[in-house]
């Protein structure tokens, strides 16, 4: 059966169905006829509360191929677990998938997504690294929607009254956060630092920032200095145990510390872009600015985020999917990607656009920290690797486990899951 639907597949392709690249080993291509007509689009809730307008742009010029939105949850573990369900159980429900930049690996070495074909996409335009996250063994297999790189959001008006500049370095940041929080009764800073994939992401940029990695390129061994990796869990437990990094923070994920900087709890945090344009719209308006995250000696290193647009390899409609893949990574609605839903597009003519700028004047800093974002570890394993990370990190900041025991253990996890029984 897999074999007659990978002949009728590659038929209809040489027919003019052009695309997509061949089938993966271990996938089915949906029914093998490419296939047209009603598709869903599976994408978590925390990036849809612009896509309604958006969506029904395509709804009104494809009557016959309508776009439905199923929401899945907000954080991106959840995310990732409802779609695998979905996907083990070879179901049709969904059509175009939403994935986090980190799945790319996983998703097309199970076979759940189908390969593409990089002529039908514009890479060449895009930031400059952009593209190599939809990218896993020299194929493309998803189509780069948006693109993302952590801020750090601070108080312009209390730093301001204060004369001083954002900090680029964790000495300032923290000197800053401990003498204004106290201050001005605020809490100082806050990330995401519950134990899910925000908080693997906020000790990698910490890992990064401080000069180290965690896995190597072709994630076959780890990385991790153990000094290193002691400078970046210090200064993120030293934050909770001087009291500049608030306990209540230990509980947040990407919306609670938007709402908690929003709402005027905090003096910095760190978050996405995403976060900035409802700041412009509260109370906080005019009263805050981002700029790159610090490091230990100058601005750090943000982890590359986004998300990217593939195709579920049990889709009964992949030809709608795919003209649906490109219509939306298309110039129109990159634009109204950032204009309508503050999402970083991955094309890069759009950064140095003087209107957009005039309108989002933070888009030269975001343009800078993604081209100098680096990509977290790209494996199969990463869901593994992420859950030992967030779970090790959660710990120690917790104050359960001492940093240098925290780091040896959070060593030797790594190795079990790159290496299991080793």
């Amino acid at each position: 059966m897999v074999r007659r639907a990978v002949t009728l597949l590659a038929a209809l392709l040489a027919a003019g169905c052009a695309g997509f690249a061949d089938t993966a080993a271990g996938g089915s291509a949906g029914d093998g006829t490419g296939g047209t007509g009603p598709i869903t689009l599976a994408i978590g809730r925390d990036t849809t509360a612009y896509l309604r307008p958006l969506l029904e742009r395509w709804n009104q010029a494809h009557p016959d191929e309508p776009v439905t939105l199923l929401e899945l949850p907000e954080a991106a573990d959840e995310q990732r677990a409802q779609m695998v369900a979905n996907l083990q159980a070879r179901s049709d429900v969904y059509d175009v998938l939403g994935l986090d930049v980190v799945w790319t690996a996983e998703f097309a070495d199970a076979g759940w997504i189908v390969p593409l074909d990089r002529s039908q996409f514009p890479l060449d335009k895009m930031l400059r690294g952009v593209a190599d996250t939809a990218i896993y063994h020299d194929r493309l297999w998803a189509a780069p929607y948006v693109s993302n790189a952590g801020l750090l959001y601070y108080r312009s008006d209390i730093l301001k009254k204060e004369r001083l500049k954002p900090p680029r370095t964790w000495a300032e940041l923290r000197d800053q956060a401990r003498r204004l929080g106290a201050k001005y009764q605020i809490g100082g800073y806050a990330g995401q630092f519950l134990p899910y994939e925000g908080l693997t992401v906020n000790f990698a940029e910490a890992v990064r920032s401080a000069g180290g990695s965690i896995l190597s390129p072709d994630a076959r061994g780890v990385t991790l200095d153990l000094g290193t990796a002691r400078t970046a869990l210090d200064f993120l437990v030293g934050g909770v145990e001087e009291g500049w990094i608030p306990r209540e923070a230990l509980t947040y994920k990407e919306e609670e510390s938007r709402l908690a900087f929003q709402e005027g709890r905090l003096l910095f945090a760190r978050n996405w872009p995403h976060a900035y344009g409802p700041a412009t719209h509260s109370e906080l308006a005019g009263k805050f600015s981002v700029t790159r995250l610090p490091g230990p000696d100058g601005p750090g290193s943000s982890a590359l985020g986004g998300l990217n647009l593939a195709i579920s390899a049990y889709s009964k409609r992949q030809k709608t999917a795919l003209d649906f893949i490109r219509y939306f990574t298309g110039p129109e609605i990159q634009r109204l990607v950032l204009t309508e839903g503050s999402f970083p597009p991955v094309r890069a003519e759009l950064y140095d656009d003087p209107e957009l700028i005039e309108r989002f004047p933070y888009l030269p800093v975001l343009k800078e920290s993604i081209l100098s974002a680096r990509p977290r570890p790209v494996t199969p394993d990463y869901n593994q690797v992420s859950l030992v990370i967030s779970s090790t990190v959660s710990t120690a900041l917790t104050l359960g486990t001492p940093v240098d025991e925290a780091v040896a253990d959070l060593k030797q996890g790594l190795g079990e899951v790159i290496h299991p029984g080793g």
